[in-house]
């Protein structure tokens, strides 16, 4: 790591125990209309995500599970970054957000605010997995993980097993 790298690194290191410590969004949500369990057998990262849409907006969502510190605050940036926003911007971020940590895309400050600290998770393939792990339920969730409102409160209906990274 050079010079440069260093304040990215140290804000890197803050807001993940930030995050671990006193995660957002974190527990269950009543009522979800969308819901998916992301499970990294690799590390053992389990979460589960909870999501209320209405009109093509996130309303609302909660998560709980286990993982390491950045499993769990990549999870709750990505629920400070995502609520109250539409569904298409929420993709779009996960999109950004997956290319940035693959090393597809330089990380752009400005697109991802506060996320791009997560960006040196990069340097370290096999932890991208649990950065990405409720970044990959958020997808499946709202891609095919609707929950008939009689079943609101069942097991998550879309399962998600997080992809090897490109290399």
């Amino acid at each position: 790591m050079n010079a440069a790298d260093a304040p990215l690194s140290d804000l890197y290191r803050e807001l993940v125990l930030e995050h671990k410590r006193a995660p957002r969004h974190w527990g269950t949500l009543e009522r979800p209309t969308h819901q998916s369990h992301g499970h990294s057998p690799q590390c053992g990262d389990d979460v589960t995500l909870q999501l209320r849409v209405h009109d093509g907006r996130i309303e609302d969502l909660r998560y709980h599970g286990q993982g390491c510190a950045i499993c769990i605050a990549s999870a709750s940036m990505m629920s400070e970054a995502v609520a109250g926003t539409s569904v298409e911007h929420a993709q779009a971020l996960h999109e950004h957000f997956r290319a940035v940590l693959t090393g597809q895309r330089e990380p752009e400050e400005s697109t991802l605010g506060k996320l791009v600290s997560l960006a040196g998770v990069r340097r370290s393939p096999n932890r991208i997995k649990c950065a990405l792990l409720a970044w990959h339920a958020l997808a499946h969730a709202l891609a095919d993980g609707e929950v008939p409102e009689a079943a609101s409160m069942q097991p998550p209906t879309a399962q998600v097993a997080v992809p090897e990274p490109a290399q």
